[in-house]
This record gives structure tokens, sequence and C-alpha cells, in this order.
């Protein structure tokens, strides 16, 4: 079997557009140079996480009065995130400065696998998969929720979410090495296939918009080769290697 995407899915990463999930705006922000070590902005209204800032997130500066902060951090991913300071790149702080009334720092999801599904869960369950994955699970019996080491998953938050890693190679994408995917299990039960959904509330129930990702879990030959198929309920487990490869295109 071959992994299966979701026409929400598919949608997302057939040109739509990505939307603004988090933005800060005027005179509470300032630039700075923080030389050897990771430059950052910060926030004086300590609203970072609360407006949706993330770990892995690609920012957005407009309006800084030295261009070089508009231009050197536009693009960068934020590589940590507290209430009141985001920090990324070395030298990308081009000059230490307060943002003017006007500016802004923004974030933004979309337009690639990695920020769909970006801070999902990744669910094992009995059974067949889906032969559709906008059909969801049906009647099929949870046995493992896998989330950043075996944290509660909420949707709408960023804290327990798995990621990808930041640059794909050659049409593969991994799981965060720095991440441990990992979950005990609600169930006893014979493991038949996994669904990897997004950040967003998601029932599992029939749905086009929702992103999702369906294979099948088995001893070998399947799209996720886990050691024993025979999950046993209160057991940790945990996913070492997940990778994911997208189909080479050819064009005309």
């Amino acid at each position: 079997m071959t992994v299966k995407f979701s026409t929400g899915l598919r949608d997302a990463l057939n040109g739509f557009d990505g939307v603004v999930k988090g933005a800060i705006v005027g005179a509470t922000l300032d630039f700075v140079d923080n030389g050897a070590s990771p430059d950052s902005i910060t926030d004086s209204n300590n609203a970072f996480i609360t407006q949706g800032f993330a770990v892995g997130d690609v920012l957005h500066v407009q309006g800084a009065t030295t261009a070089g902060n508009n231009t050197q951090i536009t693009g960068e991913r934020i590589v940590s995130v507290v209430a009141g300071t985001i920090t990324f790149a070395t030298n990308k702080v081009a000059n230490a400065e307060v943002m003017p009334a006007g500016g802004f720092v923004a974030v933004a999801k979309g337009g690639s696998l990695k920020d769909t599904m970006k801070d999902g869960k990744l669910m094992i369950y009995t059974g067949s998969p889906p032969s559709d994955p906008d059909d969801g699970v049906g009647t099929a019996t949870l046995l493992v929720t896998i989330t950043e080491s075996a944290g509660t998953f909420v949707a709408g938050a960023y804290g327990n979410g798995l990621e990808f890693e930041n640059d794909p190679l050659l049409g593969v994408i991994e799981k965060m090495s720095t991440e441990t995917w990992q979950g005990e299990a609600v169930a006893s039960g014979v493991a038949g296939f996994f669904i990897f959904v997004g950040n967003a509330t998601d029932a599992l129930g029939s749905s086009t918009t929702l992103p999702r990702i369906v294979g099948s879990v088995g001893l070998s030959g399947a799209d996720l080769v886990i050691g024993s198929t025979n999950i046993v309920s209160g057991r940790t487990y945990t996913i070492d290697e997940f990778t994911l490869t997208l189909p080479m295109y050819y064009g005309a």
C-alpha cells in the first residue's frame, strides 16, 4: 500500500495560499542583536505564544526603520519562542531598534507538507486502512496516539504536536530529529493502520477539507513498519523513524 492524502491535504499542496496564523503590530517590538548567539525580537506585551508563534514558523517582517531588518529576517525560521521573545539565526538583525508603530512581525502557515501538518498527531488503529482518507476512521479502535514525548495533544495549541524537518531532500521529508514521537496505548489490539492529522480539530469523521495522511501498519511491507503489531494497553510506544516520499513529478 502507498500512503494516501486526504482531499484537504492535496488541496493545500496544490497551490492554496498560506494564511497568517499570528501577527504582532507596533512599538512593543524590539530587534535585538545578540552577537554570536541567535538574534531575537522581543515583545513587551509578551504576546508571541498567545498569538500563535511557534518553533519552525517562517517569519515575515515589514515596516522596520532599518530595511535590513525586514529583508534579512523575513524567511527565517523561529528556533525558540517564549511569551516575550522569539529567536532565529545569528547575524540577521541588521540594526538594534524599536519597531515603528505601523510595523509588524507575522508568521504564516500553509503551502507545504511541513506547514500544513505542523504540530499534528499520529494515531494507530485496528483494522484495515480506509479506502479514502476523507471518510475518517469509521468503527476502528484507537490503540495509541503518538505526540511529542507522549504529551497531551490539544488542537490549536503547539506544545506537543509532531513536526517534520525543515529541509526536505529529493522529495523526502522526515520526522524532526530532535523530537521523540511517543505515546501510551489506550487499548489492546492488532495494529492495522495509522492516520496522521494536522493541528486543527478533527473528529475523524467525513471531511474533504481537513488534512490527513493514512497508511498501513505492519511487520514488513507496510507504510509504517513496527516491531510488533500486538499493541498492549498501558505500554509506551516510540516511533524512531518516520519518512514520507512524495511522488516524482514529470513536467510537460
